[in-house]
C-alpha cells in the first residue's frame, strides 16, 4: 500500500496549482490531507473521483475556511472514524482514521504553537492525543498515523536549530514529546530509510526558503514498530509546489 501524507494549505488552492493531476501521476492507493479549510461541499470531489479516488472522506473544522483533514482512497475501508472523542481537539478537525482489512491509516493535523494561548493548547494535545494512540493501539494495532506535526525531532531535521531553540516547532519540550511518541511505538518511516541532513518537508514563504532549501521536517508517516519489516521504502517529495509543505510517502507491504 502506498501511503501519501500532504498538507495542502487550502485544498481549493491547491487545485488551482495542478493538485489533481499531480495525485494521478502520484497515484497512491491512499492520500492523507490536512489543512484542507473547506468543507466536503465546497470541494469538486467529482475531480478525486474522476482521478481513481472514489473513497473520500473529509472532517472540516467548525470554524470555515480552517484546519481540517481527508482521506482519499482508492481502496474501500471497512470503518471510518470522524475525530477522537474529545471536543476540543475535533472542534478544529483534526484527525480522521480509515481501518483497512489489517492496516489502518490516520490523517493528524497536530496545531502549531503560534503564540502562548495556542502553544498552551498544542501541549494539551499533544498529551490528550498520546493517552488516544495509547488507547486505541490495544484494539488497532497496526497504525500509520500520518500528518503534519508541527515539530522538528532532531536538529538534523531543521536547517538553523541553533536560532530556531526558542522557537515553537523546536521547543525542547515539544522534541521531547514526539521522541517519546515515536518510543512509545511507532518508527519514523523516513528516518528508518534515510539518515541525510537537509530534507525538509516544510518551507517558509518568506526570503526565498524554499529556494534555498531552508526548511524544516515536521511532517511524519509514523509507522506501528510491528509494521517495521513491512515498510518497503519511504521518502520525501519535494518537486510537489502546490502548498508551503510537500508530500511525504511511506510504503507498506
Amino acid at each position: 500500500m502506498k501511503i501519501i501524507s500532504y498538507n495542502v494549505n487550502g485544498i481549493r488552492a491547491a487545485i488551482t496549482k495542478g493538485f489533481v493531476e499531480w495525485l494521478q501521476q502520484a497515484n497512491p492507493d491512499v492520500i492523507c490531507l490536512q489543512e484542507i479549510k473547506a468543507t466536503e461541499d465546497q470541494i469538486p470531489t467529482q475531480d478525486f473521483t474522476a482521478a481513481g479516488y472514489p473513497f473520500q472522506y473529509y472532517f472540516s473544522a467548525n470554524k470555515k475556511g480552517y484546519s481540517g483533514v481527508a482521506i482519499l482512497s482508492k481502496i474501500e475501508p471497512k470503518k471510518i472514524v470522524y475525530g477522537t472523542g474529545i471536543d476540543h481537539m475535533d472542534f478544529e478537525g483534526r484527525n480522521l482514521r480509515v481501518d483497512f482489512e489489517n492496516l489502518s491509516v490516520m490523517s493528524l493535523y497536530l496545531p502549531s504553537g503560534t503564540n502562548i494561548d495556542r502553544l498552551d493548547h498544542k501541549f494539551k494535545f499533544m498529551d490528550d492525543f498520546q493517552n488516544y494512540i495509547n488507547e486505541l493501539k490495544k484494539e488497532t494495532p497496526n497504525l500509520v498515523i500520518c500528518g503534519d506535526y508541527n515539530i522538528c525531532h532532531e536538529p538534523i531535521d531543521i536547517h538553523d536549530p541553533i536560532r530556531n531553540k526558542t522557537v515553537s516547532g523546536f521547543l525542547p519540550e515539544e522534541r521531547a514529546w514526539l521522541d517519546a511518541f515515536m518510543k512509545s511505538g511507532f518508527v519514523d518511516s523516513f528516518r528508518h530509510f534515510n539518515k541525510e541532513p537537509h530534507n525538509y518537508s516544510w518551507w517558509s514563504y518568506r526570503a526565498g526558503a524554499r529556494a534555498n532549501n531552508k526548511g524544516w521536517r515536521i511532517d511524519y508517516n509514523l509507522v506501528s514498530e510491528n509494521l517495521k519489516d513491512r515498510m518497503s521504502r519511504a521518502f520525501i517529495l519535494p518537486e510537489a509546489k502546490h502548498s508551503d509543505h510537500c508530500p511525504i510517502m511511506v510504503e507498506v507491504e
